[in-house]
């Protein structure tokens, strides 16, 4: 399997897709001038927008979607895979699809994803978030092929469920993915940990394209795009929370070799869990 070099671009989506289309092509023309062969780029590249109702003013279905007609022939021109982290994709029941792209270097669509988990959290400060009031979630798993690796897709929030990993693991993917728009408060807790732990117990890279600063929409994201190997090391990592990107070499054989040193995904055993504790009755 051939080395080959992966990018990450790190973006600060606004409430207009046109000029986010335009801030992406720049990086992703940058990064594989710099000789990347496999460019993500962030959760919710096309627009980052809070409000349900100026959000479906601003978004269409998948065949009409400004963002595609854009990147499907940029793909194609550049000859690079780009994974488009994720869009705002209008569906036809009145909710929106978070939905993740792979396009080949001919500039079709490969593979399609939609983010599983919603992030419906409440955190300190008063910072509340509600994913499922707009978004309807996915339902399958996605393993899809580059040349010499397999890719796991995922998004955001689906970092926090390592069983949606471990499954793509297990399914062949050697590079996994974690496009996201972290908030500030989480990604300073627990962004390196979570990318680095998915990493690790997994023997599998993970590439991961952030949003990051002070969005129009009032929102802040941390940034700190990473690019991690299978033994946890970060190989690339962006310095801060501003637009660029980062790359690194992929070696597949890396994958073979941490497996091969912990192989806990051979050494893994079913089990039977243990039963739901019960409230206490009152006495």
């Amino acid at each position: 399997m051939a080395h080959f070099k992966a990018a990450c671009v790190q973006m600060r989506s606004t409430r207009t897709v046109a000029e986010n289309i335009a801030a992406a092509e720049e990086l992703i023309r940058a990064a594989a001038a710099a000789g990347a062969h496999y460019v993500q780029t962030p959760e919710m590249t096309n627009i980052l927008e809070r409000s349900r109702a100026a959000l479906f003013d601003k978004i269409t279905g998948e065949a009409a979607d400004a963002s595609l007609a854009r990147f499907r022939p940029l793909a194609a021109e550049l000859g690079i895979h780009l994974h488009i982290g994720s869009l705002a994709i209008r569906l036809d029941d009145g909710t929106v699809a978070n939905r993740g792209f792979l396009i080949g270097p001919d500039g079709a669509i490969r593979a399609r994803y939609d983010k599983i988990h919603m992030f419906d959290v409440d955190l300190a400060g008063g910072e509340s978030w509600r994913e499922s009031a707009t978004y309807r979630p996915g339902t399958e798993a996605v393993v899809t092929g580059l040349p010499d690796i397999r890719l796991g897709m995922a998004i955001c929030y689906d970092v926090r469920f390592p069983h949606l990993f471990r499954a793509q693991a297990k399914a062949g993917a050697g590079l996994l993915s974690v496009p996201a728009a972290f908030t500030r408060q989480t990604g300073e807790a627990h962004w390196h940990v979570l990318l680095r732990a998915r990493a690790i117990e997994n023997g599998a890279f993970v590439a991961a394209a952030a949003q990051g600063g002070r969005h129009e929409d009032g929102r802040e994201t941390f940034g700190h795009s990473l690019i991690v190997d299978p033994w946890g090391t970060v190989l690339a990592e962006a310095a801060d929370d501003a637009p660029g990107f980062i790359i690194a070499g992929i070696d597949p054989a890396a994958v073979d070799s941490a497996r091969g040193r912990i192989p806990s995904l051979k050494n893994e055993r079913p089990f039977a869990p243990p039963p739901v504790a019960q409230a206490a009755e009152a006495s």
